[in-house]
């Protein structure tokens, strides 16, 4: 039989870094880290590292980083696809966003110049509490957020790497666009309310307007681009289209997604939530 070779772009975030060890876990696949620190190294502001990363590679999952809202990632995403499909590549598997307008232009791209394609559509992953920018003010005690009432279908990672690498071995999944979400609806209060209690301490909330999220954010010196992609996702994202849940990770993988309370236990028990803040 022969063995598939599989990209995984962002193969250090949260997404590709599991898919990445579940795939290495598969005597059928030969797969290769897409990174900047990876050995054949891939960078989406260096096309020139493309190619590389790209020979004799059958199937890709592609992660755009920071996000495919940003303005530069059409062009990218039209350069990429079209080159891997000219180099051999017969499959691609993109993470979008779910509910963002200018992800779906790019789901149009891979659509039009992948010879095989699927489409995993996400929103809020639950690891943003415990891998990503709402870690230290869980740590400080003291969450503040704009669009408090917003009710999000909060993911699970691991669920949306389970459903990428099925796409990526399973030919029935091609042309098939997937929405993944969590089982239930919960406002960033209610969540932090769910960790507080799983670790077992007091983590307060406060309601902020965006405008004074904002300006917190650039009190804390956080990058332009970030700030942008954040006010973006604020601003559109959460203002309910979003507010809704689908039974697609229990399509594709035949279970129920994880509930936000099982993640939160589950990770309260590595003790990162209970860590002492750093003074520096």
């Amino acid at each position: 039989m022969k063995t598939t070779k599989i990209l995984v772009l962002g193969a250090n975030g949260k997404t590709g870094s599991r898919v990445l060890e579940r795939l290495k876990h598969n005597t059928d696949v030969e797969v290769r880290a897409g990174s900047r620190s990876a050995a054949v190294p891939f960078d989406w502001e260096k096309p020139e590292t493309w190619q590389a990363a790209l020979q004799d590679i059958d199937a890709v999952y592609i992660s755009y980083q920071p996000d495919l809202a940003i303005p530069s990632a059409t062009t990218a995403i039209q350069l990429f696809s079209r080159l891997a499909t000219q180099m051999g590549v017969q499959k691609m598997v993109l993470l979008s966003g779910r509910g963002e307008k200018e992800a779906q232009v790019c789901e149009e791209i891979v659509k039009t110049n992948a010879k095989k394609w699927t489409i995993v559509r996400a929103s809020w992953f639950n690891q943003n509490f415990n891998e990503s920018f709402f870690l230290e003010p869980i740590l400080a005690g003291y969450v503040a957020l704009p669009r408090a009432e917003a009710l999000e279908p909060f993911t699970d990672a691991d669920d949306i790497a389970d459903v990428i690498v099925t796409s990526l071995l399973e030919e029935k999944h091609n042309g098939q666009i997937y929405e993944l979400t969590g089982p239930r609806l919960l406002t960033f209060q209610e969540a932090i309310a769910e960790i507080a209690k799983a670790a077992g301490r007091e983590i307060a909330f406060q309601s902020l307007t965006l405008e004074e999220y904002i300006q917190k954010l650039r009190e804390y010196q956080v990058p332009e681009d970030h700030i942008w992609l954040v006010n973006y996702l604020f601003e559109q994202v959460l203002d309910g289209r979003n507010s809704s849940i689908t039974s697609d990770i229990e399509k594709v993988l035949g279970k129920k997604a994880k509930d936000f309370a099982a993640y939160a236990l589950e990770t309260a028990k590595t003790g990162v939530w209970n860590q002492t803040v750093s003074q520096n």
